[in-house]
């Protein structure tokens, strides 16, 4: 199998690098293109056996899969690249959320999903969210999720709610990590604890606080009556959590949206001409 991959920024080096360390994929198999091809080159020369090329073209021309990880205001430019070399065999990813499936199947004469990571999947762990279009058949589709299935847990999902599970699974990590950071930070400087000491115990509880949800099967409420005594310091404390945080995930998802929506109505009126609601 054959897979290529036009962009290599943060995400697209992250699946590649994924890909090789799981086994999913061997260098051999993958071929690269980027916007400043010594990147690309620097990529390859790390993993010998890879392939960087100088034209998006060349990478589409002998890949099976071809997986597209380019910045919204880029994807007109990199379509009109591959269009006239793209045949229906093919499989074209789109690993970025405002691009619809229906902005590339109306270009791209080829099978077409749209699969968004996270950077839990560098360890191998998370989901990986999977949105198929009317032009993939079920062998393509099976194809891709056992792909994914070497990094993560593919999960089928309508394209309507894409803003919404990458806002949990995609940029969820940054979301926790931020309040992790917040919690240890102030560990530091209320009580003094050296920072690596606080990191180091804060992360475990993390870790093990995800077991006890999806190994342990408990809810995030049963965890939390559990923890929580009455009248206790937990309790306490949770009170004060749920006083000083009221509505701020509301505000953080309309946020999100907000922004989704925006990029939406960019990448529309490049490969329409008009502008569209966003999914």
């Amino acid at each position: 199998m054959n897979v290529g991959f036009i962009g290599i920024g943060s995400m697209g080096s992250l699946l590649i690098e994924s890909f090789i360390a799981s086994g999913a994929l061997s260098p051999s198999d993958i071929s690269i293109s980027n916007r400043t091809f010594a990147k690309a080159q620097a990529l390859a020369d790390r993993y010998p056996g890879i392939r960087a090329q100088y034209t998006n073209a060349e990478v589409a021309i002998n890949s099976d899969i071809v997986f597209l990880c380019v910045k919204p205001h880029e994807f007109v430019h990199v379509v009109n690249d591959i269009k006239p070399i793209i045949d229906r065999n093919q499989i074209i990813v789109s690993i970025t959320s405002p691009v619809l499936i229906s902005h590339l199947e109306g270009e791209l004469n080829c099978k077409i999903a749209k699969i968004i990571p996270s950077i839990t999947n560098q360890v191998w762990s998370g989901a990986s969210l999977c949105i198929y279009g009317d032009s993939i058949d079920e062998p393509g589709k099976k194809q891709l999720e056992a792909l994914f299935a070497h990094i993560s847990e593919p999960l089928i999902i309508e394209e309507s709610y894409t803003r919404i599970v990458s806002d949990l699974s995609s940029c969820g990590p940054a979301f926790i990590a931020f309040f992790l950071q917040q919690f240890v930070d102030a560990a530091v400087q209320e009580t003094g604890i050296p920072h690596a000491i606080a990191l180091q115990v804060a992360s475990n509880m993390l870790l093990g606080t995800g077991l006890l949800v999806t190994e342990g099967h408990m809810t995030p409420v049963e965890i939390q009556e559990r923890v929580a005594v009455p009248g206790g310091i937990t309790a306490q404390a949770l009170k004060l959590l749920i006083r000083e945080t009221d509505g701020v995930f509301n505000q953080l998802i309309r946020t999100t949206h907000a922004k989704y929506n925006e990029d939406l109505i960019k990448v529309n009126t490049a490969f329409c001409g008009e502008e569209v609601n966003g999914q």
